[in-house]
């Protein structure tokens, strides 16, 4: 070793840099700078390193932070919106697959029948393809708004009873079938309309010199979906009566009457209705459309007909 070098024992990074400086004065003082910033990088990095070795046992591991209580209850929330939804998906498919052929159709139209049908809205096979659409069924109310007492003849699962008990003082519903007053029941606490309305299980034409209402309506039994076949419905098809007899059992309780009747009816034979009382009565028919399509014809007697024009 040449014996002109001298070693110098360097104890910091400060030394060095004074030593850097007296041995080469040209170096600016922007590269000194920059030096001692690249030696702060590098012991700030060996730092974080090493901080990291310590508190990280993986490279890729995450520490799981423990939830805040509003953080707990937004889960909770979520959590059960998210099986509440998966047990709805659950009961409509369930309830698809138990629908038979012959309602596959109107169960398509399930919310043109009732708007809460999601809500637990029941209906039996005859119910689906029988009940007024709650479009129609809230028009035909519209003309007994205020009435005291309304007798829905054959009331079925209620849509009408229902749409009735909104606008009037009480409804009578009456139908034959126990099964179907049991789910007009159900249907008519779905809207809230329950305490508006008396369910009555009986058949109409034995229960009708004991009736007494401001209005009746009547919407029979068209004989199923088979009804569409006939090009000229007349009121002999009618069940369990035909619609003349089915008129004179209601006319003899009020002289306002509402009839639901097919849209492919004889018109010749519903302007008769009127003849069948002195003087004859007032009446309009209606036709009624859901969606464009045609459902059905509502014919309106005595005072119930024109009430829109103010008579």
């Amino acid at each position: 070793m040449p014996p002109n070098h001298q070693f110098v024992l360097l104890k910091n990074w400060s030394e060095l840099t004074s030593l850097y400086n007296r041995l080469s004065p040209t170096v600016s003082a922007s590269a000194t700078s920059e030096w001692s910033d690249k030696r702060r990088f590098t012991q700030s990095k060996r730092v974080t390193l090493k901080h990291r070795s310590r508190m990280s046992p993986a490279k890729d591991s995450v520490v799981a932070l423990p939830r805040t209580r509003k953080q707990r209850k937004r889960l909770k929330r979520k959590v059960k919106i998210m099986a509440k939804r998966r047990a709805q998906k659950l009961e409509k498919l369930k309830e698809r697959e138990n629908v038979t052929p012959l309602v596959k159709k109107y169960w398509l139209q399930r919310y043109d029948l009732f708007s809460k049908y999601d809500v637990g809205v029941k209906l039996d096979e005859e119910g689906w393809f029988s009940v007024t659409p709650e479009e129609i069924a809230a028009r035909q109310a519209e003309r007994c708004a205020g009435a005291g007492v309304v007798i829905d003849a054959f009331a079925g699962v209620g849509g009408n009873a229902i749409q009735f008990a909104k606008v009037c003082h009480r409804v009578v519903a009456v139908d034959i079938d126990p099964n179907k007053v049991q789910l007009a029941f159900h249907n008519a606490k779905i809207y809230g309309v329950e305490d508006y309305i008396d369910f009555i299980v009986g058949d109409f034409f034995q229960l009708a010199p004991f009736l007494k209402g401001d209005i009746v309506f009547l919407s029979p039994p068209w004989g199923g979906p088979s009804y569409k076949a006939k090009e000229n419905f007349t009121l002999d098809l009618l069940k369990p009566k035909d619609g003349r007899s089915l008129f004179q059992v209601a006319q003899a309780i009020t002289p306002n009457i509402i009839m639901y009747l097919p849209r492919n009816l004889d018109m010749l034979q519903a302007s008769e209705l009127s003849w069948l009382s002195s003087p004859p009565l007032d009446i309009e028919i209606e036709e009624n459309f859901v969606r464009g399509n045609s459902k059905g014809l509502t014919l309106y007697f005595g005072d119930t007909a024109f009430t829109w024009l103010g008579m």
